[in-house]
């Protein structure tokens, strides 16, 4: 067991943002599915609220599992609820089985179910109406206790007067945090340099076996890791697949533009790579708003491993430490608006106006978000904003609830312009 290495300070639980809407969701579902990376904490997360559990991947027992869900599934479904199927893509019928179960049994809270790729074989029913789904990443600063959490995201949207926080890190602490990532297992760990080969074994297993097995077809493991090193170059950018593809055959490759998008493909079933979609307000001026997403990994420290970069080598690279640090800033707001019942975006218009992040609620509220390593850069990331929310329509978007600039260290505050500035270890949901 991985809590007896060393490394590992001890088996306590760090709670997670995802423990109370796992619980929200099986109070008004019969069936939850939680979705997200391998190893970013599902079952374990699961694991607290369920009363009963099968481990669909169980080597020893996999194989009966699989047998039995062709024979007499329904006795995969029998325990005490919630009951936990882990790893249910292993045998899709479980999919139709829980939804029939829970048509029939007209209860809430009856299942949970974790996966960490999408199944080879596509269910008949799609489940709606009886299942909620829980999309998990890995975990926040907050989660993992390196924000102090004085400032919360949602306390935002009531634009406070003033706002007060003081981060724990700098400069150097944010390079070692995107080196290190956010999965459970790395944070952790009490050996730093034990904690960031976990994104490097992460890439080894994704390349060497993951990529293959997630849709049952072989695929060429240096492929792969060419693949994801591309995806890695182009982390918070809008290039198009087609020059990707076209940046991997001008390094002395020869993959064609589809196999490079079944690579992609792939890749984005594992859910190691997450697109960032283009946030589309009604505006006052007549502008073409850019619709391609942005690129990013589940974690920013697959792609500094994919890079082959350490929190040494990031120092000296600021551009790409400033890169990877957005990414790990995008990650925690995702997680944080989650929440609150919200999703992340971003801004980019024909004339070069964007925000880095737009956080939009679903009540209607929408705040907007410039991410900056030094908090020197204030002063233009608040004008930039200002531009960008006289810009939007507000007569039909309603005015901002707020205009953010998130930075790497230093205080919160809010500015004369009404502008807040919050390091990034200081924010909370």
């Amino acid at each position: 067991f991985p809590y007896l290495c060393k490394n590992y300070v001890s088996m306590e639980y760090k709670n997670r943002i995802a423990d109370k809407l796992l619980r929200d969701k099986l109070e008004a579902m019969g069936a939850v599915l939680i979705e997200g990376p391998k190893a970013c904490g599902k079952t374990t997360t699961a694991e607290q609220q369920a009363k009963s559990i099968i481990y669909m991947d169980d080597p020893v027992k996999q194989e009966q599992y699989k047998q039995m869900a062709q024979t007499n599934i329904r006795f995969l479904l029998e325990g005490e609820t919630p009951r936990l199927i882990d790893e249910w893509q292993e045998a899709p019928q479980l999919w139709d089985a829980v939804r029939f179960s829970v048509d029939r049994e007209r209860e809430i809270g009856l299942y949970i179910l974790t996966g960490s790729a999408t199944s080879k074989e596509k269910p008949r029913h799609s489940g709606a109406g009886r299942m909620s789904f829980l999309d998990m990443r890995t975990m926040s600063l907050y989660e993992s206790r390196e924000s102090t959490g004085e400032v919360s995201l949602l306390a935002l949207f009531d634009a406070p007067e003033d706002i007060e926080g003081v981060s724990n890190g700098d400069v150097e602490t944010i390079a070692f945090q995107v080196a290190r990532g956010g999965w459970p297992s790395a944070v952790t760990m009490t050996d730093q340099s034990a904690a960031m080969e976990t994104a490097h074994n992460y890439l080894t297993a994704v390349a060497e076996e993951d990529i293959s097995n997630v849709d049952g077809v072989s695929r060429n493991p240096d492929h792969a890791r060419l693949v994801m090193r591309s995806f890695a170059r182009c982390v918070g950018s809008q290039m198009a697949v087609s020059s990707m593809s076209k940046m991997v055959n001008a390094r002395g490759s020869e993959m064609s533009r589809p196999t490079f998008s079944a690579y992609l493909g792939a890749l984005r079933n594992l859910s190691i790579i997450e697109d960032l979609n283009a946030w589309e307000p009604s505006l006052r001026a007549k502008a073409r708003i850019s619709r391609t997403p942005k690129r990013y990994f589940a974690d920013p420290s697959l792609a500094a491993a994919a890079l082959g970069a350490s929190p040494d080598t990031l120092l000296k690279d600021m551009p790409t430490l400033g890169m990877l640090y957005e990414a790990l800033c995008i990650r925690d707001l995702r997680v944080y608006a989650q929440k609150n019942h919200g999703q992340v975006f971003f801004y980019r218009d024909n004339v070069g106006l964007e925000a880095d992040a737009v956080v939009a609620l679903r009540d209607g509220r929408w705040g907007l978000v410039e991410i900056k390593l030094n908090q020197s850069q204030a002063d233009a990331a608040s004008d930039s904003l200002r531009h960008v929310a006289n810009k939007v329509d507000q007569t039909i978007m309603g005015a901002p609830s707020f205009l953010l600039v998130v930075t790497a260290d230093g205080y919160a505050y809010r500015r004369n312009d009404g502008v807040y500035v919050v390091p990034i270890g200081c924010l909370k949901p």
